[in-house]
C-alpha cells in the first residue's frame, strides 16, 4: 500500500469518527424534542412531514458535491429516521404483501427505522390508521403508464382521512429466481400489469417461458422462491425478503415508468414552502358547469397540476372530480380560490396540503 493511500485512509478514519458523534449528538436533541413534547402531551405529533420536507430541502441546496442530491436525500431519510425512533416507533401500514413496490415507497419516504404494516387492501390501509393502528399509511394513486387507482381515490369520498404526503418512485422491475441463470426459467410469474411492462424483454430473452399471472409481485416472488425452475417480475426489496437472485435489473420497457403514492394521516400538514393541495369537487352535469367551477383556479394564478373524474355514487351521469394543484391552503391565492369554488361546487371536500414529493 502506498503511503498517499494510507494517509487518505487515515483522513476518512478521522472523518468517520467526527460523524458518528456528530451522529449521536443530532440523536441526543432528538431524544430532548421527545422529552419536551411529553411535557407538553404533544407526542402523538412526533412526526411532521413539513419539518422533514424542509430539513431535505435545505440540506440539498447546501450540497456541494460530489455526493448527489438524491444521495443526500437517501442518507437524510435514514439518519432522520433513526433520530425519530428514538423518540416514538413511527407505525405506517401499506398496502402488502411484503415485497411490494408500496413497501418500497414507504422505506424511501420514511426510512428503514419504522414499524412497517402491510395490509391486504386500500381499504384495510385507511381503516387502520382510522383505527389508530398505524400513525400513516402509503397507499398508490397513479402510474404513468397505467393511470390512476381508482379504489384510493374512491376511498377519499368514505374517510375523513387527509393527505400527508406524496412519494413518486421509479418502477424498476427484475427478474428474481433461486436460479443462477434465465436458461432453466420454464415459468414465470407477476402481476398482469407487469407482465404488460416488460413485454418486449419477455419476449425477446423467455420468449418459450409460461406466464403466470399472481395478484401481486410480492406473491409471485414468494411462489418462485419456493418452486424450481420458476422465477418472478418483482422489485429489489422481494429479492431481499424471499431470498432471490438478481437476474436481470431493470427490464421495463419504459425505464420513465413510475407511480405516485400517497401518505395519508389523520392532522392538517403545516406549510413547508414547496406544498400540493388536493381537493374532490362535483357539479351538476350542465353545460359549461366545470368550467365555472375552475375558473376561479385561473383567476387567481393558482396552477392545477391534475384533474381526475370518476362517476358519482349517489346520481346517474353525475362526476366527482379530483383535482391537484400547486400550493398551500394557507396560500392567499389558493385560500381565495378555494372558498370560491366550494361556493358554486355541489360537493367539495378538502383531502390536504402537504409537502411535494422531493426526489432528487
Amino acid at each position: 500500500m502506498s503511503e498517499d493511500i494510507k494517509k487518505i485512509r487515515e483522513k476518512i478514519d478521522s472523518l468517520d469518527d467526527d460523524i458518528l458523534d456528530l451522529f449521536n449528538q443530532r440523536a441526543q436533541q432528538a431524544v430532548l424534542i421527545a422529552q419536551e413534547k411529553q411535557k407538553s402531551k404533544k407526542l402523538d405529533n412526533f412526526y411532521n412531514p413539513e419539518r422533514e420536507a424542509q430539513v431535505i430541502r435545505r440540506i440539498q441546496e447546501l450540497n456541494k458535491g460530489p455526493l448527489s442530491n438524491e444521495s443526500i436525500l437517501k442518507l437524510y431519510r435514514e439518519v432522520m429516521s433513526a433520530c425519530l425512533s428514538l423518540e416514538a416507533p413511527l407505525k405506517v401500514s401499506y398496502l402488502g404483501p411484503e415485497g411490494t413496490y408500496t413497501q418500497l415507497a414507504a422505506k424511501n419516504h420514511f426510512g428503514s427505522s419504522i414499524l412497517s404494516m402491510p395490509n391486504s387492501s386500500v381499504e384495510e390501509v385507511f381503516a387502520s390508521v382510522e383505527k389508530r393502528d398505524s400513525h400513516y399509511g402509503v397507499v398508490p394513486v397513479e402510474n404513468s403508464t397505467q393511470g390512476i387507482v381508482a379504489s384510493t381515490l374512491d376511498m377519499f369520498m368514505k374517510s375523513s382521512l387527509k393527505i400527508s404526503g406524496e412519494i413518486e418512485i421509479l418502477i424498476n422491475h427484475n427478474i428474481l429466481s433461486n436460479l443462477d441463470s434465465i436458461d432453466s426459467i420454464k415459468k414465470i410469474y407477476a402481476h398482469p400489469q407487469s407482465f404488460s411492462q416488460c413485454k418486449n424483454w419477455l419476449e425477446k430473452n423467455l420468449p418459450n417461458c409460461e406466464k403466470i399471472n399472481s395478484l401481486s409481485n410480492a406473491e409471485a416472488a414468494l411462489i418462485a422462491s419456493k418452486e424450481k425452475n420458476s422465477a418472478a417480475i418483482a422489485s429489489s426489496v422481494a429479492a431481499d425478503i424471499y431470498k432471490l437472485n438478481i437476474l436481470s435489473r431493470n427490464i421495463e420497457d419504459n425505464h420513465n415508468n413510475s407511480t405516485r403514492f400517497l401518505v395519508i394521516g389523520d392532522r392538517d400538514t403545516e406549510p413547508s414552502g414547496n406544498d400540493k393541495t388536493s381537493i374532490i369537487v362535483s357539479t351538476k352535469n350542465d353545460s359549461g358547469a366545470l368550467y365555472g367551477l375552475l375558473e376561479p383556479l385561473s383567476k387567481h394564478y393558482v396552477s392545477m397540476t391534475r384533474i381526475e373524474s370518476r362517476p358519482s355514487k349517489h346520481n346517474n351521469w353525475e362526476y366527482i372530480f379530483y383535482l391537484d394543484l400547486n400550493g398551500h391552503i394557507k396560500d392567499s391565492s389558493l385560500k381565495k380560490a378555494s372558498d370560491e369554488i366550494k361556493k358554486e361546487a355541489s360537493l367539495y371536500r378538502f383531502l390536504g396540503s402537504y409537502p411535494a414529493a422531493s426526489n432528487k
